[in-house]
């Protein structure tokens, strides 16, 4: 009897030739765990085409519902942004497609999982230290640290020479990443980080050019920093951010073009599309500056930068991941209420903070003297603040000792 691969399976290039290339180099029976994180692939023709190339089974698993909610919406609650820009769609998928991964290797007695990421990568890593803590006993096969494969173009004669079809081509040979939360783009035109993202590398956002000539509102409805409403419906997670996606899509929202830092020394630029995650990362933003104390608010910073590195290295399943959900989901007790944004061409403004929870007083922010606040006591804050700075003038000569009053001179 074979021993059983499980193969992360898309139906891409890279996945579409490892499964005859595990069954030559390996003896393996394959095993094609299609992961549904939204995607929008047709799932009957990914199914058909992993048999076609010789898989002994396929298994789909839907993870849509779960990937919003247990990695997409605590990595926003985190305010979790990479290199300031990234908002970390393919990171985040990575954890939870290994995860049910894993589980069908195990419920099928295989000996091994395999990843069709390539070895300059991040996903390798992100996949790969999901296996190690979920599984450690199994054996990874990464073909593309193995095979004499060098590019893209070797990949197309690859899948020629085994007669698997692919979409894409040599004049058509971007690698992209696509789930609810984004849609990347890499390679092609944009691998001379000098080159103009062409307008045909795009898929799911309208160019400013394109978007409609009038201003769109939309109000984002949060509970305890997890959105539930658009425009006062309450939605599931899946239909919450596919609305939001055409949303942000029509109006041009959410592209960006980023030369960014992987975590394995190598810079790489891609291009990204998250209309729906922009507005959402926008609004819970403009939430938290209503809710959070100051203190608060500064230091969950740091903890979005840390969060942001643990997501985009891998390490999503740590301990220190966990301590740091526990600490964010403290500060998101009172993070409730509604922000409205409107669109217009690209640009995104605020309309309009609300919530029960609001730490924002007129009666303090106010130009107007109140009870509330006696400006008065502003001179001794002032003073004391400014005490070693004026210590540090005085030990330079700067100005005279100070007398305590009703000291003789």
């Amino acid at each position: 009897m074979s021993e059983k691969v499980v193969l992360a399976y898309s139906g891409g290039l890279d996945t579409s030739i490892i499964i005859p290339w595990l069954k030559e180099n390996y003896s393996y029976d394959v095993i094609a765990m299609v992961g549904d994180v939204g995607q929008g692939d047709d799932i009957d023709a990914v199914i058909e085409k992993a048999y076609k190339t010789g898989a002994a089974k396929v298994v789909v698993r839907d993870m849509r519902e779960e990937f919003l909610r247990d990695y997409v919406f605590p990595t926003l609650r985190a305010g979790a942004v990479y290199e300031h820009k990234y908002l970390l769609g393919t990171s985040m998928a990575r954890p939870v497609i290994a995860k049910h991964q894993v589980e069908v290797a195990l419920e099928e007695c295989a000996t091994a999982v395999a990843h069709g990421c390539t070895g300059k990568g991040n996903d390798q890593v992100r996949f790969e230290l999901a296996y190690q803590a979920l599984a450690p006993e199994l054996k990874v096969i990464a073909p593309w640290r193995e095979w004499k494969l060098k590019s893209r173009e070797d990949c197309l004669d690859y899948a020629a020479s085994h007669n698997v079809q692919v979409e894409q081509s040599r004049t058509k040979i971007h690698s992209r990443d696509r789930n609810l939360w984004h849609i990347s783009h890499e390679g092609g035109e944009l691998e001379d980080a000098g080159n103009s993202v062409l307008p045909t590398t795009w898929q799911i956002s309208r160019s400013p050019q394109e978007a409609p000539d009038r201003e769109e509102k939309v109000e984002i409805g949060f509970e305890k920093g997890t959105p539930v409403s658009v425009n006062g419906m309450k939605l599931d997670p899946v239909a919450l951010v596919e609305l939001l996606n055409e949303i942000g899509g029509r109006n041009a929202i959410g592209r960006i073009d980023l030369v960014e830092n992987r975590f394995v020394g190598i810079k790489s630029r891609g291009a990204y599309e998250t209309p729906g995650g922009t507005l959402l990362v926008l609004a819970h933003r403009e939430l938290e500056a209503l809710c959070l104390e100051r203190d608060l608010s500064h230091f969950k910073q740091h903890i979005g930068l840390k969060y942001a590195e643990l997501v985009y290295f891998g390490l999503w399943f740590t301990p220190l991941r966990e301590a740091l959900d526990a600490f964010v989901n403290q500060t998101q007790e009172f993070v409730t209420g509604s922000v409205t944004l409107t669109l217009y061409k690209g640009n995104v403004s605020v309309a309009s903070r609300k919530s029960e929870h609001s730490l924002y007083r007129t009666d303090l922010s106010s130009f107007t003297m109140g009870q509330e606040y006696d400006q008065k006591d502003a001179e001794g804050f002032i003073r004391i603040l400014g005490l070693p700075s004026r210590s540090r003038a005085r030990l330079r000569g700067q100005v005279p000792q100070e007398t305590a009053p009703g000291a003789s001179r």
